[in-house]
């Protein structure tokens, strides 16, 4: 092997590092969620919560799955209905709402080379773009809920606050 082979078989494996790590940063941004929490500002994933009068809530939260998003919902009423010293709480209204019309950000890998007669040698440049948000569209589950103390009322409206929490907390984000 003459020695000008040499930079370039060191290129060819700086390259393969540099696709591999790319891959795997891609792959790691497409499969995490945003944590459960409140929302940073509006639209943003996460719930909000406005206290309407005693014991009256209106809890929403918005994901880029319509199922987490009911779920947490749900997750964040029951959280309430404890921190008020309830036991159950009531969805007496509610609404989903999916915001489209968004271009989600796309990822791309762009390669460029170029190779000089003046002397030998070879550059080569790798650019690599990521999503940094949410690539899909933002989905808000909206309920309005009441909260309740002793004997949970037996309407499938009804739901025990602390049976919610077990269950949904491990699901969440």
């Amino acid at each position: 092997m003459g020695l000008e082979q040499m930079p370039v078989l060191g290129f060819i494996s700086l390259m393969k590092t540099l696709i591999a790590v790319s891959a795997f940063a891609l792959l790691a941004a497409c499969a995490s969620h945003t944590p459960y929490g409140p929302a940073r500002s509006d639209g943003a994933a996460g719930y909000a919560s406005q206290k309407i009068e005693q014991g009256r809530y209106r809890v929403s939260y918005t994901d880029s799955d319509a199922g987490r998003s009911h779920d947490m919902a749900l997750l964040r009423a029951a959280e309430i209905t404890l921190q008020e010293g309830g036991d159950w709480f009531e969805v007496t209204g509610g609404y989903t709402d999916q915001e489209t019309g968004r271009s989600g950000s796309r990822s791309s890998v762009s390669v460029g080379g170029s190779s000089g007669s003046y002397g030998s040698g070879v550059g080569m440049g790798v650019g690599i773009g990521l999503p940094l948000g949410s690539s899909g569209p933002n989905i808000t589950t909206v309920i309005d809920i009441i909260t309740g103390k002793g004997e949970k009322p037996d309407r499938s409206s009804v739901y025990d606050a602390r049976s919610v929490d077990i269950n949904l907390r491990g699901t969440a984000p």
